[in-house]
């Protein structure tokens, strides 16, 4: 299984990169089939993210990047907050994206902030953009303020929308790889016969 993750941290370090990885590490954890992991570090495409909005290509970076997100068969989604809202280069990323890329991907998204007063910027600005390009996003949404971290709760929000994340990328792994049960074929007459002596 193929799982992307996109951050949009613009800092080094940053604590966006790190809530990334601590979610993809547990989701490698959880996961029953083996994980390969991609990171698209949003902060490295920006000039070329920005040149797509003007001539309509993207460079190579962007284009790989895209195609990692288009082909993945789960995301990871993770941005600091900006003016109670996600970022403008996180939501540009995702302007440039086929809007059919996401239908039906599972999606789990993540902010990170200075306060614990932007944790809504999950529901109420993630959620709805991830829900009008049709992803699935997992219930369990994580927002790290400053004081979150080396407290207790950070780590079992981590995990439980890990969790979450991993077993619906498994379910839509095997319901790819199984063979749809064949219906059986009635013949049209004996389908009128049947009909008939009802």
């Amino acid at each position: 299984m193929k799982l992307v993750v996109v951050s949009a941290g613009l800092s080094v370090p940053s604590s966006t990169r790190l809530l990334a990885d601590r979610l993809a590490a547990a989701v490698g954890r959880q996961a029953e089939a083996e994980v390969e992991l991609e990171v698209v570090e949003l902060r490295d495409l920006a000039v070329e993210i920005a040149h797509n909005f003007t001539n309509g290509f993207p460079g190579r970076k962007l284009a790989a990047a895209l195609e990692a997100v288009t082909e993945a068969d789960g995301l990871i989604a993770v941005t600091p907050v900006f003016t109670a809202s996600y970022s403008g280069l996180f939501k540009s990323f995702f302007d440039v994206l086929d809007k059919d890329a996401l239908a039906g991907k599972p999606v789990l998204i993540a902010a990170t902030g200075g306060t614990a007063r932007h944790s809504l910027v999950l529901e109420h600005a993630l959620r709805p953009m991830f829900a009008y390009l049709r992803a699935v996003v997992v219930p369990t949404g994580v927002y790290a303020a400053s004081e979150d971290w080396g407290a207790e709760g950070l780590e079992g929000r981590v995990e439980r929308a890990a969790g979450e994340l991993a077993g619906l990328m498994q379910g839509l792994s095997r319901a790819g790889r199984e063979e749809p049960e064949a219906l059986p074929v009635v013949p049209f007459a004996e389908q009128l016969a049947r009909l008939a002596a009802s």
